[in-house]
């Protein structure tokens, strides 16, 4: 119960002016009076259920999946119903059927033959699954998430029981009519998709949703109608949208990534990208070379691909390859600021004999057949290449799903998200080797730690939002620079080795250095120093990364500083299962406190339909608080907490006469 204090006359009247206007929606002495209680019960509810997920990368399926089942939550809440009356088989199709229930019902149709007694039996179950979810949350809360077709039948449903001597016949006779009417199937659907949202309160994506997988536009797509979540920008995010305000050089990025990974649907499928020109200018370009080096890694890719196709996306790889690195050469040429005159490499060719200096090293290069580049003038496009460029732009910029999508990232994304005493960023802090934050320049300020990532932020949005007056183009082209540069907070690494481990067989030149955040994060010292900059606590609070997958396979542990930092980037690409062991991490922090989960590879959407196989997941850290932790212990219940003192601020001044209640 909130602590009330006695309201001074004096302050009542220094605050007139706001207590006016907050009397326009609380008119009454009664009306305030019936919020304060409302607001009150509310922050002696459980916290709601947050939800961690980072590098998804477009893998589509495993996200959905994780989603549908919230990290194990749907199964856990399911066994604690069921798990002394039911056999493990049943559980295990009882939470198919929440995860999939258009899907299930099919099946059921078909093999069921007591479909009536199974409707009976299911929908049962299902109304005692979707009260224990809901019990945390005001009926309010619950009733906006109603579909409109069943919301007063779900509400009755909810808050009556079967075991209510004097409500059994009518608990009874609303399943029964729900079957008789043949609206079960249309029921069951619309509880299981309330369970599903009802689970998760909030969802925390930390960073890369795009590239490698083939389903980040499904992925985008599913965000863009969930009810509650947020976003912190990783450096794959900042690509597309950096592609998406305009800049070439990660348009091509985008592509030369699509293109390595065998993935082509996002662009064509999801965004409407045409790559018919790039084909053709590659085929020309290109249809002799040796393209060992830019053949697809189709093995990750969800699509079959003909020998023929595959050849054909090599060529493409190849050449926009080529004018990215002249893309980015000639960005780097007009931005001396961004210190990145090392990774212009073009004009340090030697085109005679096929070698390229480096470090005062010569080099052989593994590719030597560059028909679209002048030696003497290395970074300028040719006519077609510039031709392509010039289409790729307009489709990007253009395509009016990708801005959706963008918007998406924009109003709900962030660099870095402070919330319940939890600090969600995706890559580092930049930072000095003694521990001291780093200053990076940004348009000719030098800024570090939380200055820096607030600076950032507000540059991302310029250069995503143009305007008729402001002159974004720096902005633009630091995007890159977030993309790919050494003090990047998004990256922080020593380069990004992409010409290197096309074009050079020798190995120690593809090493992409960490910065001295990942040698100090391990230390509680430079966790606490990073939590005090951002204004938490460093006692129970958390940093929360992704952006470098945990290899378990050798031995690494997720969990940093004596549990201050959790790194859950454990592989949810494909590509990088083999590197990590596992499928990846994800986090889930409910009223009881944490609960770090481990997950085996997703085999495929349908053996979960039709075996109901589950991703197998391993909690590897549970981290519970001794006393169940409510609304009012998060920043959400602070903000209620400031709402209930207004409104009694807002009472004395009823009381006192010094604003009249209306009529």
């Amino acid at each position: 119960m909130t602590e009330y204090v006695h309201y001074h006359t004096a302050d009542l009247k220094a605050d007139l002016r706001y207590l006016q206007l907050l009397s326009r929606s609380f008119p009454t002495l009664a009306k305030a009076s019936t919020e304060v209680i409302n607001l009150e019960a509310i922050l002696d509810l459980p916290k709601g259920t947050e939800h961690f997920l980072t590098d998804i990368h477009g893998e589509a399926e495993a996200f959905q999946h994780v989603l549908k089942n919230a990290s194990g939550t749907v199964k856990r809440k399911v066994t604690e119903l069921f798990g002394n009356t039911l056999r493990e088989g049943d559980i295990k199709d009882l939470c198919t059927l929440i995860y999939y229930p258009r899907e299930k019902l099919q099946i059921v149709r078909q093999s069921e033959r007591e479909l009536t007694e199974w409707y009976e039996v299911m929908l049962n179950r299902l109304v005692r699954v979707c009260q224990t979810v809901s019990s945390k949350y005001t009926r309010s809360k619950v009733n906006k998430a109603l579909p409109a077709d069943f919301s007063y039948i779900i509400q009755e449903l909810l808050h009556e029981t079967e075991s209510d001597l004097n409500k059994q016949a009518y608990f009874k006779q609303i399943i029964s009519t729900i079957i008789a009417t043949r609206r079960a199937d249309d029921f069951i659907v619309a509880m299981c998709e309330l369970i599903q949202r009802l689970v998760i309160d909030s969802l925390h994506i930390v960073g890369d949703i795009y590239d490698r997988g083939a389903g980040a536009h499904l992925i985008m797509d599913t965000l863009c109608d969930y009810h509650n979540v947020d976003i912190q920008w990783g450096n794959h995010d900042i690509l597309w949208m950096g592609a998406f305000a305009g800049n070439d050089a990660m348009i091509a990025n985008v592509l030369r990534i699509s293109l390595r990974y065998g993935n082509l649907e996002t662009l064509e499928e999801g965004y409407g990208i045409n790559l018919l020109p790039l084909a053709t200018m590659a085929m020309d370009a290109y249809a002799d070379a040796c393209l060992d080096a830019y053949m697809p890694r189709i093995k990750f890719s969800h699509r079959v691909y003909t020998d023929k196709e595959v050849r054909i996306m090599a060529m493409m790889h190849k050449a926009i390859s080529v004018i990215q690195w002249k893309l980015e050469a000639q960005l780097i040429a007009r931005r001396p600021d961004f210190n990145m005159a090392d990774r212009s490499l073009l004009d340090k060719i030697d085109y005679a004999k096929g070698t390229i200096m480096l470090d005062g090293k010569e080099y052989e290069l593994t590719d030597k057949f560059f028909p679209t580049i002048d030696p003497a003038d290395p970074f300028r496009l040719s006519e077609a290449e510039q031709k392509i460029v010039n289409t790729l732009h307009n489709s990007f910029v253009n395509s009016e799903k990708l801005q959706k999508h963008m918007n998406l990232l924009l109003q709900n994304g962030s660099m870095y998200l402070a919330r319940n005493n939890n600090l969600m960023f995706h890559a580092s802090i930049p930072m000095n080797a003694d521990g001291s934050f780093r200053e990076v320049a940004v348009a000719g300020d030098r800024l570090s730690g939380k200055r820096l990532l607030d600076r950032l932020d507000q540059l991302v949005r310029i250069a995503c939002i143009p305007d008729e007056v402001t002159d974004n183009a720096y902005e633009v082209d630091y995007m890159w620079y977030l993309w790919c540069g050494s003090d990047s907070p998004l990256f922080d690494k020593s380069k990004m080795a992409t010409f290197e481990r096309y074009m050079l067989a020798d190995k120690t030149t593809h090493e992409e250095v960490k910065g001295y955040y990942y040698q100090l994060n391990d230390s509680p010292e430079i966790c606490d120093n990073i939590l005090r900059e951002f204004g938490l606590p460093t006692e129970g609070a958390h940093i929360i990364n992704g952006h470098v997958p945990v290899k378990t396979t050798k031995g690494e542990n997720p969990v940093k500083a004596g549990g201050k930092l959790l790194a859950i980037d454990g592989g949810f690409s494909r590509a990088y299962q083999k590197e990590t062991g596992i499928a990846g991490y994800t986090l889930v922090y409910h009223s009881r406190g944490f609960q770090l989960v481990q997950h085996q590879p997703f085999e495929s959407r349908q053996k979960a339909i039709e075996e109901g196989q589950d991703i197998i997941s391993n909690t590897v850290l549970n981290e519970y608080k001794a006393k169940r932790l409510k609304v009012r212990d998060t920043d959400k219940g602070r903000e209620i907490a400031t709402q209930v003192d207004n409104l009694m601020r807002l009472l004395a001044a009823y009381r006192r006469g010094l604003i009249h209640e209306a009529n």
